[in-house]
């Protein structure tokens, strides 16, 4: 069973930061592709990252690049997004996405809020 756990979200000041994790089982982790996506309320859901099965490249959403970074453990299974100079309009539920060749696995999401 492919299980996709979010965790790290919370509440943070504008300027501040924090790092999701997403820990991953059920699957060839090392060979997947990993993304996180986030949904705002009213806003359609938006692809923030984009890593590559072995991390060696990424790719972000316009609105996150230089602010955001993904990386992955693959010995841990696990993915990261660490979010630096959070604005408020990063507010949103944050998931995380298994690309795999016969579907896509999506986690329950873990909420970030950035308000003063």
């Amino acid at each position: 069973q492919v299980q996709l756990v979010e965790s790290g979200g919370g509440l943070v000041q504008p300027g501040g930061s924090l790092r999701l994790s997403c820990g991953a089982s059920g699957f060839t982790f090392g060979s997947a592709r990993m993304r996180w996506y986030r949904q705002a309320p009213g806003k359609e859901r938006e692809l923030v990252a984009v890593i590559t099965s072995a991390g060696g490249r990424t790719n972000y959403g316009n609105s996150v690049k230089g602010r955001f970074t993904i990386s992955r453990d693959n010995a841990k299974n696990t993915v990261y997004l660490q979010m630096n100079s959070l604005k408020p309009e990063d507010t949103a539920v944050y998931y995380c996405n298994a690309d795999l060749p016969w579907h896509d696995y999506w986690g329950q999401g873990t909420q970030v809020t950035v308000s003063s």
